[in-house]
């Protein structure tokens, strides 16, 4: 929810968010922010929107997958995670390179090869050609969301103005979510798919075409930590192989990842500019945030994945009607996440961000009643709560964070906050993944419940959270 799911945006909450104790560098308008914001924030939404639409739409087309390039499970789950994975571990240093490079540059970069990308898979002829076109096209989603949320940040200078336009940028991601799984259940049954990817073709060009109407962005000279970026795909991509693979691979494979970040928190104490920080974790609702949208990754993308495959390999449905199952949860999302930031704003962050957890929780432990004979209406309705809860919590927790946080920090801040989403995402998928080919029934159960387990640990650490500001 997503993916979902952040960049060099320091002020994106409204003023009555908290603010960090100590102070931070004065804002300056953004050389474009003179102008009209509305095609940096256009844009913005749309690269956002393809982003996140390529976190769901595939979920559905796995079967057809599956049966056309003759793939098992732990193929399926790569299909997933080739992408999910090469975007998180590049979430955090693509913060600074929106900087570096200027985020107008940086988003255009981005969608060039996110679409090379998307044809790439689109024409894969066999497995390892579709699992290294989704690498690119992880490594391009990465690029193009620090620099997507930069875009809004340089167009809009007033931080209320700024967040109302960071909840429309985050209603374009739920609006993907939502079409995702309808879409591609409708593209896979009546064509192919690869239709599935083929439909960025022309989202992309249009992004292009609004960014043409985007003042350049300001560069600014950003060290890149280049030992602390390997050490932690290393331990990523490791952990990742191992929850995928399993067999006496796993244990070499996590051996691996123990190494790795071990030598990557050894990196970032010695780094001058190190790719993550490591003191932010002491400011109360940076852990909170990273940790409460871990738990949302895991219980959304966990469940999109899971639910995908229950339809169809045990109640047998179509990958159109697997989509439209999905409706009513995901269409949703949009509305939710503009209303929680209209609740943030009057009660503060706190009380949507720990309400919301909550309802996720029990639409969870409500989703266990769910079997093969179970009405269609009853399982899609089942799965409502989750979406409310989910993106009701997300964008004022995404808010407060970027508010707790000095301006200088807010990119590498940002680029942690959806690396480490993305990364939990990627991990629930493996899992339970791995559960499924085993079992579909006791995957079912098991996901839930460790979903349900983690998001009641952060809803309780979320009650930490500063109140509303007087």
């Amino acid at each position: 929810m997503s993916s979902t799911d952040l960049t060099a945006a320091s002020a994106t909450a409204p003023s009555s968010l908290p603010t960090p104790s100590s102070g931070r560098a004065p804002e300056h308008p953004a050389p474009g922010a003179a102008g009209s914001p509305g095609p940096a924030l256009a844009a913005a939404m749309l690269g956002f929107a393809l982003i996140t639409l390529d976190t769901s739409v595939v979920n559905v087309a796995l079967p057809a997958i599956g049966v056309d390039l003759r793939a098992g499970m732990s193929g399926l789950q790569w299909v997933v995670d080739a992408y999910t994975l090469a975007f998180a571990a590049l979430l955090l240093p693509s913060g600074a390179l929106a900087d570096r490079v200027g985020a107008s540059r940086a988003y255009g970069i981005g969608v060039v090869v996110f679409v090379l990308a998307s044809a790439a898979c689109g024409l894969a002829p066999v497995l390892p050609e579709l699992l290294a076109a989704r690498t690119v096209q992880g490594t391009a989603a990465a690029v193009m969301l620090p620099a997507s949320l930069a875009l809004v940040r340089e167009a809009y200078g007033d931080p209320g103005r700024r967040a109302r336009a960071v909840s429309l940028w985050a209603a374009g991601g739920t609006v993907a979510v939502a079409l995702g799984p309808v879409v591609g259940g409708a593209l896979t049954t009546a064509w192919s798919w690869r239709g599935i990817f083929f439909v960025n073709l022309p989202l992309g060009l249009l992004a292009l075409v609004l960014l043409t109407r985007v003042e350049p962005s300001v560069r600014r000279p950003v060290p890149l930590d280049l030992p602390g970026r390997l050490t932690a795909m290393t331990a990523l991509g490791a952990l990742t192989f191992a929850a995928i693979e399993g067999g006496t691979e796993a244990w070499w494979a996590l051996g691996i990842a123990g190494v790795s970040f071990a030598a990557f928190l050894v990196v970032e104490t010695r780094r001058r500019h190190p790719v993550v920080p490591l003191g932010l974790f002491r400011n109360t609702t940076v852990a909170v945030a990273v940790a409460a949208g871990s738990a949302n990754s895991v219980a959304f993308y966990g469940m999109l994945f899971v639910f995908s495959l229950f339809f169809q390999q045990v109640l047998g449905l179509s990958a159109l009607a697997a989509g439209l199952m999905f409706l009513p949860m995901t269409g949703l999302l949009a509305g939710v996440n503009i209303l929680s930031a209209k609740a943030a704003a009057r009660y503060g962050a706190r009380l949507p961000i720990v309400l919301g957890q909550a309802v996720a929780v029990a639409g969870l432990l409500g989703l266990l009643t769910v079997d093969a004979g179970t009405s269609r209406w009853a399982q899609a309705l089942l799965l409502v709560p989750l979406a409310l809860g989910a993106g009701f919590s997300l964008p004022p927790l995404i808010a407060s964070m970027m508010e707790a946080v000095p301006a200088e920090r807010a990119g590498t801040a940002a680029g942690l906050l959806n690396a480490v989403r993305q990364t939990a995402g990627a991990l629930a998928i493996a899992v339970f993944g791995s559960m499924a080919a085993a079992s579909m029934e006791t995957a079912l159960r098991a996901s839930l419940l460790i979903s349900a387990a983690f998001l009641t640990l952060t809803t309780l650490a979320s009650l930490r959270l500063p109140g509303r500001r007087a």
